[in-house]
């Protein structure tokens, strides 16, 4: 899952980014509202952090404008005083949720996943493709009794090939939801997870990650 937070709080930002990539998402970063609506915009991200107080652009203008451009992402606002009506103003111009600080990381990460819960991504906390059985709250992944070892890379890129169970993901697909804005996107670093993936969760007799040429991968059990 790939998360952009935006702040001009470079402390907490920080924090939250190394946070949440310990939970094995993809994080992006912009600084002022102006960035951040652009980063929104021609990206897609499974949710947005927005802080209410930014530079160059405000947090309004800044939901004004994702929504503008027919984005889906939820966004969840996070706000140090916020009156009643600026919260209905946020909540009219397309925020999902708003959280006020101070806030503890325990409850903004149950706040993500109450929101990645809700239609369309119907984010299920276990995933099961044929004798693989992804916990994403325990962050554990087995092989029928057997338990599997993944990176944090590998384990985010199984949890998306999982939720597209039977469909065909693009390698940008791939690049967009499960690496952040740094990676570049010329290198092999997909295969070579991909390549280790198999090596990990794949039977000999039985593969699961299936290359479809020309278009990406998928993971189903073929018969």
């Amino acid at each position: 899952m790939r998360i952009l937070i935006i702040d001009d709080d470079k402390k907490l930002m920080l924090k939250l980014r190394k946070n949440l990539e310990a939970r094995t998402f993809a994080v992006d970063t912009a600084e002022n509202g102006e960035d951040g609506s652009y980063m929104a915009r021609v990206n897609n991200y499974d949710i947005i952090i927005l802080d209410d107080s930014l530079p160059k652009k405000s947090c309004l203008e800044v939901c004004r404008e994702i929504r503008g451009a027919n984005k889906t992402s939820p966004i969840m606002v996070i706000s140090a005083k916020s009156t009643m009506q600026q919260k209905i103003s946020l909540f009219h111009e397309g925020a999902d949720d708003l959280m006020m600080e101070p806030f503890s990381f325990e409850e903004l990460l149950a706040r993500i996943q109450a929101i990645l819960r809700r239609p369309p991504l119907q984010h299920k906390p276990v995933l099961d493709v044929d004798t693989i059985r992804l916990d994403c709250h325990n962050q554990e992944v087995r092989r029928g009794d057997k338990r599997v070892y993944l990176t944090r890379k590998e384990f985010a890129l199984l949890e998306y090939l999982m939720r597209n169970k039977g469909s065909v993901v693009s390698r940008g697909m791939i690049m967009e939801h499960v690496w952040d804005d740094a990676t570049d996107p010329f290198s092999n670093t997909i295969e070579s997870h991909i390549l280790n993936l198999r090596k990990k969760i794949d039977h000999k007799r039985k593969r699961l990650i299936h290359n479809i040429p020309g278009r990406g991968y998928k993971i189903d059990v073929l018969k």
